[in-house]
């Protein structure tokens, strides 16, 4: 319980910081609007020309972009607003306010800032996801949703524990700010299906950086296309991916203790 009311405070402080500046917070939303509408610009031109891509079609397609602009809301609107603070902390050597709080400190930096005009990416997505299936002419069965519930929380963990991986570094190595930029936009590669991809770049972006597993396989599992093997090994490697960048972080926790003690 004292988890769930410090998390709430937390919460409530990040929000109520974000909205103090109005202006900002209603620029900051037409700027999202005008993001999403230039994301579906290289979709439309591609799809002038052709009627599928690599065996997708543009409503299909259409999927993996909903799925793009979703995440990317909440990587950008969450998750690297909260860890650029870590690293600001631990250039200033003011982490040991957050350590010394009686909360998981990882738990605790994840939602130290919050910029909520992003959750407009979140109803765009949702928009693209119900234009997609009009056009499909069909609707995704309870089967295909619960599926793609389940890969929309791969996705979001993966992302996150790059994430993580990426600020565990500043640990060892202060400016680190570029690398949280360069996975930014790395993850633009995610607007694509993985299928797209051949040689070293398929090696990279489904096992060494799964953006694959972000967007392709949700999209995939809408449509009712993810297999069973597939959806195990997303589950496990997500686990697995997990739990390997929650001990970088403790171990870097641990190290940065041992200095500053």
């Amino acid at each position: 319980m004292r988890t769930v009311n410090v998390i709430r405070a937390q919460l409530r402080a990040s929000l109520s910081l974000a909205v103090q500046y109005r202006l900002d917070f209603v620029v900051e939303g037409l700027l999202a609007i005008l993001w999403m509408a230039v994301t579906l610009v290289p979709l439309l031109v591609v799809f002038q020309a052709r009627q599928q891509i690599v065996g997708w079609t543009f409503p299909e397609m259409l999927l993996v972009l909903g799925w793009f602009v979703g995440l990317k809301g909440l990587l950008e609107g969450a998750v690297s607003p909260s860890l650029m603070n870590v690293i600001e902390h631990v250039r200033k050597g003011t982490l040991d306010f957050v350590l010394l709080k009686p909360v998981d400190a990882q738990l605790l930096v994840s939602l130290a800032k919050i910029e909520p005009w992003r959750s407009i990416d979140l109803f765009g997505a949702a928009a693209i996801f119900l234009y997609a299936f009009r056009q499909l002419g069909r609707w995704p069965s309870s089967t295909d949703l619960l599926l793609a519930a389940a890969m929309l929380g791969t996705a979001v963990v993966v992302m996150y524990s790059i994430a993580i991986l990426v600020v565990s570094i500043a640990f060892f190595a202060v400016r680190v700010d570029n690398l949280l930029y360069l996975f930014q936009s790395i993850f633009d590669v995610a607007r694509w299906p993985s299928s797209i991809f051949r040689g070293t770049l398929a090696i990279v972006f489904t096992y060494v950086l799964p953006l694959a597993l972000m967007t392709t396989y949700p999209a995939l599992a809408l449509l009712g296309k993810l297999t069973l093997p597939t959806t195990v090994g997303a589950l496990v490697g997500t686990a697995l991916f997990a739990a390997f960048a929650r001990a970088i972080w403790r171990v870097s926790i641990a190290r940065y203790t041992s200095a500053s003690s």
